[in-house]
């Protein structure tokens, strides 16, 4: 579409949405929010310009019912739908019924975020780009003698990984050969069930790295990276802190994930804000590409903090026909930043879901701290949605000033009424391994065995 937006219909809830509501009201665009009956009282239902409700709580009724989205948009005269993250935000389905009612996205096109969202597509447009892709099959595997042919020239242990997969699922490490057929069996059933594409691929399984991925933005013309976010702290393949810029890349390192990344976005025509995912091996100091986010991030924040870019007013400005107006140089990253998400679990029961209503709330502050938060004392966290309920960033000179500075509003922030991770978080930050920046994504696996054992 071309023209600047005047308005924009956000198809998310919580602290994306409201995200995105502050961008529109600095740009002067119009926000329309749909949301669940779930969420009738929510403070960004409270603070858009417009509010919608297009169904009950369950997400298929709601927030994933594409038609209910669509149709809201069409009656307020919405200009474009922003779908902030998970929910429907690459979904290449909801696109090209966006494309075809003529409604416009904050995103890339629907076939670019169907051949990115296909693992195996993605990994032949990476090759194509010159990009280092993990060794594994050239495509999907059709059964167990293609299979133990890959494992023989890939070897053990090895990732069958669903070509539709993302976040974490679809994944089955494989130790022996003695597991293949009936491992390979289980996923393929598992990502039949999950996604509704049975397609699976084979990877060397990597064991001693990190997860760095670099953000992007593109107008279709001109393509910047904003540097990296190193996402190594992970819980079961879910990010828990992430940080920007990694405490384990050197300059080399760092230009060729940036160029890479550059590389592989002009070779797919990418527009709007992207991230793209890559492993670092700590033993060779090699990075390979994993997968595409055609959305914005979760961790978008980080990047925020130490480039001074505000990346949702690109995403809009960009949808509204707008051209980037910085060039690469003109993009420097200056100290670190640390994220933190604060979910309503208890870290102390396997991390189960705590939703409930906050009694008392008080947000962290000073210089250098920032929460995207909705939440407020009153609020109510249900439990039909993801348990996230804010991101709390820290900036610091450096990283070890960051660091003690997420500490100090970790332990200022106060939340009543429900029990959430931000103590389990001031552990980690305070530990040893973290402080050495020297770890990998196995960190918070042997930091919770650890932390059992110490209370038994």
């Amino acid at each position: 579409m071309s023209g600047a937006l005047s308005s924009v219909l956000i198809a998310n809830r919580g602290e994306i949405a409201l995200r995105v509501i502050r961008a529109c009201r600095e740009l002067g665009i119009r926000s329309i929010l749909v949301h669940s009956e779930a969420d009738r009282d929510s403070l960004p239902v409270r603070l858009a310009d417009q509010t919608i409700c297009i169904g009950p709580a369950q997400v298929n009724l709601s927030y994933r019912n594409a038609e209910a989205v669509i149709s809201a948009a069409q009656a307020s005269g919405a200009d474009a739908i922003h779908p902030g993250y998970g929910f429907m935000s690459e979904n290449a389905d909801f696109v090209a019924l966006c494309e075809a009612e003529g409604v416009g996205f904050v995103g890339p096109a629907a076939e670019v975020i169907r051949r990115m969202g296909d693992k195996i597509e993605a990994k032949k447009i990476a090759r194509r780009a010159g990009v280092p892709t993990v060794p594994g099959s050239d495509g999907a595997i059709a059964d167990p003698e293609e299979a133990f042919r890959v494992a023989e020239q890939v070897g053990f242990p090895l990732l069958i990984k669903a070509a539709a997969g993302g976040g974490g699922r679809g994944l089955r490490v494989v130790e022996t050969a003695e597991t293949l057929a009936s491992d390979l069996a289980a996923i393929m059933a598992e990502a039949e069930v999950a996604f509704g594409d049975p397609s699976v691929y084979i990877e060397r399984y990597l064991t001693d790295i990190r997860h760095i991925e670099i953000q992007v933005i593109s107008d279709g013309t001109t393509t910047l990276h904003l540097g990296e976010r190193d996402c190594t702290a992970q819980r079961r393949n879910q990010k828990l802190v992430e940080e920007a810029p990694s405490p384990a890349l050197d300059a080399a390192a760092r230009e060729g994930l940036s160029r890479a990344a550059v590389a592989l976005c002009e070779e797919v025509g990418y527009t709007n804000a992207g991230t793209v995912e890559f492993v670092f091996d700590n033993t060779t100091g090699e990075y390979y590409f994993i997968e595409m986010n055609t959305r914005i991030q979760v961790e978008h924040p980080v990047s925020e903090m130490v480039t001074g870019i505000d990346l949702i007013k690109l995403q809009l400005q960009i949808a509204g026909g707008g051209a980037i107006e910085l060039r690469q140089e003109d993009v420097l990253v200056r100290g670190h930043a640390i994220e933190c998400r604060i979910n309503a679990e208890d870290a102390d029961r396997d991390f189960a879901p705590n939703p409930g209503t906050i009694r008392e709330f008080r947000a962290p502050g000073g210089f250098g701290v920032r929460l995207d938060s909705h939440i407020e004392a009153g609020s109510t966290i249900p439990p039909f949605y993801d348990s996230m309920i804010g991101k709390l960033i820290c900036w610091g000179q450096d990283r070890d000033e960051a660091i003690d500075r997420a500490l100090r509003a970790l332990e200022e922030l106060r939340i009543e009424g429900l029990i959430t991770t931000a103590g389990f978080h001031r552990e980690v930050l305070d530990s040893a391994q973290f402080r050495s920046g020297a770890f990998n994504t196995g960190f918070i696996a042997d930091f919770l065995e650890e932390r059992e054992h110490a209370h038994v």
